[in-house]
């Protein structure tokens, strides 16, 4: 039986995005297609989605969803179906999907989701003549309402859908003050903590935890690590309550848009069989970063630069990587004082440390093909795409262990490199000394050019597609699907 399911995302690669959610919601639908899972996405049109979909078909209208006119536009991106939310007083607004020019979220971002979510509820409902799912993904908090709506104030006409939720990251909730419960469209009696409820506020995560039919992560560590008071944010409890409703499936990685052998923002192409063509890419980096041009390893990092992802602890390891014979070449932004850090980092080790501030994809592209080892020393990371991305490139990470993490990357520690298994390195806590002390295992690893070799290769022939999680998703929601008959 072939399946359809609406996607429920506020970024999608392709069209609009921050990170690794939009790779996730770009990268599903064909995934999930070889299940026999047909999926539409639905995404807020924010100017940059209208402008990349061009001509549309008005399908729906709404005089007042949550008291804003509204319109539901139907297009393609490529071979991708999508149906996007064009209400001007929510999306029409410069700067990015949740935050202004400055960075400072939209006061009204409550607002924006929750009639985005209110507009999802009532497409998954048959509000759309002609439009019928089977099942509805919801994603992170901004996505977080659809199944509170669908749950506690369906459409009179509706039938029930189940609903999926994926937590991308519980660090952020969509959490509001109670004000806005009554601007919410909801009945009074969601105001409970089996309803929309958390902490006296209005929990968009939280409503989406509690209501969905199941509940995912993207990894199968982070899954169990959200169980605790260290990992689950407050919610813990609410985790633990509905285990048995908790999955923990593994993001993959887009092979034709991640694949070193046909990149074209290479100076180079190569594969796992003629690696010496990737010493190209490292020349080009080195100008491109103003770096000194030398044989030791290369590491790079391209990240938020934030708490959670460790930014600060390895700002501080810096003059240890330097001083060890290592380089640097960073791209990323975040928090102003580790931003600055860097800077300054770069400023005492001329070509030896280079810093980018921002994103460019092209750029994260080169920096896996040309650097030696990838830095990703985070506090908690539910999955984490860049340890993937160096994995395929043969650029090796080295990583803390937890969530996905520690999933996908085996440390070289003596018996995994006996064996040959490993491909990274990974440690167990986030400071100053650990970290140190990772870096120093990367520089003698690397100086054992064999060794080196093994983990670049290993790396590059492991598995990380969509297939396999593409096949846990149709499976999960073949599940729900009968559960619901």
């Amino acid at each position: 039986m072939r399946l359809k399911v609406l996607s429920v995302a506020s970024e999608a690669a392709g069209l609009v995005k921050t990170g690794g959610l939009a790779d996730v919601a770009g990268a599903l639908p064909g995934a999930l297609a070889a299940q026999g899972v047909e999926v539409t996405t639905f995404i807020p049109g924010y100017p940059a989605v209208l402008a990349k979909l061009g001509k549309a078909k008005a399908v729906h209208k709404w005089d007042a969803l949550l008291g804003t006119r509204a319109r539901l536009l139907a297009g393609k991106l490529g071979a991708q179906s999508l149906l996007v939310l064009d209400a001007p007083a929510l999306f029409a607004r410069e700067g990015g999907p949740y935050a202004d020019a400055a960075g400072r979220d939209w006061e009204d971002n409550w607002h924006r989701f929750a009639a985005f979510a209110r507009a999802a509820a009532d497409i998954a409902g048959g509000a759309v003549k002609g439009r019928a799912f089977d099942l509805v993904h919801a994603h992170d908090w901004q996505a977080g309402m659809v199944p509170a709506y669908l749950k506690l104030a369906p459409l009179a006409s509706s039938r029930p859908v189940p609903g999926v939720i994926t937590i991308h990251n519980m660090a952020f909730q969509g959490y509001y003050p109670a004000e806005v419960f009554p601007q919410l469209g909801l009945p009074a009696s969601a105001w409970t903590v089996d309803g929309v409820e958390s902490y006296g506020g209005v929990g968009f995560l939280k409503a989406g935890m509690q209501l969905a039919d199941a509940i995912t992560t993207v990894s199968p560590t982070y899954a169990g690590e959200i169980r605790s008071v260290e990992f689950g944010m407050g919610l813990e409890g609410l985790i633990l309550a509905r285990s048995n409703r908790v999955h923990g499936i593994l993001n993959g990685i887009d092979n034709a848009e991640w694949n070193p052998a046909t990149d074209p923002h290479l100076a180079a192409n190569y594969t796992a069989g003629k690696l010496a063509a990737r010493a190209a890419n490292k020349r080009a980096l080195e100008h491109e970063f103003g770096l000194d041009r030398d044989d030791g390893p290369l590491f790079i990092v391209v990240s938020r630069l934030t708490w959670q992802k460790g930014m600060d602890v390895l700002a501080e390891v810096l003059d240890h990587l330097v001083g060890i014979g290592g380089r640097l070449a960073m791209l990323g932004s975040g928090d102003g004082e580790i931003e600055a850090a860097f800077v300054a980092a770069a400023a005492r080790h001329p070509g030896r440390i280079g810093v980018r501030l921002g994103y460019d994809e092209g750029l994260s592209h080169r920096l896996q093909g040309g650097g030696d080892a990838i830095l990703i020393p985070s506090r908690f990371e539910p999955c984490g795409l860049t340890q993937l991305y160096g994995l395929a490139y043969g650029c090796v990470p080295v990583v803390s262990r937890t969530g996905g993490l520690a999933d996908t990357v085996i440390d070289a520690n003596p018996a995994a490199l006996a064996v040959g298994v490993a491909t990274g390195i990974q440690m167990n806590a986030v400071s100053h000394g650990a970290l140190a002390m990772a870096v120093s295992r990367a520089v003698d690893l690397y100086n054992r050019r064999g060794a080196w070799k093994r983990l670049q290769t290993n790396g590059m022939k492991a598995d990380f597609s969509w297939a396999a999680s593409g096949a846990a998703y149709g499976a999960l929601y073949r599940q729900l699907i009968g559960d619901q008959g």
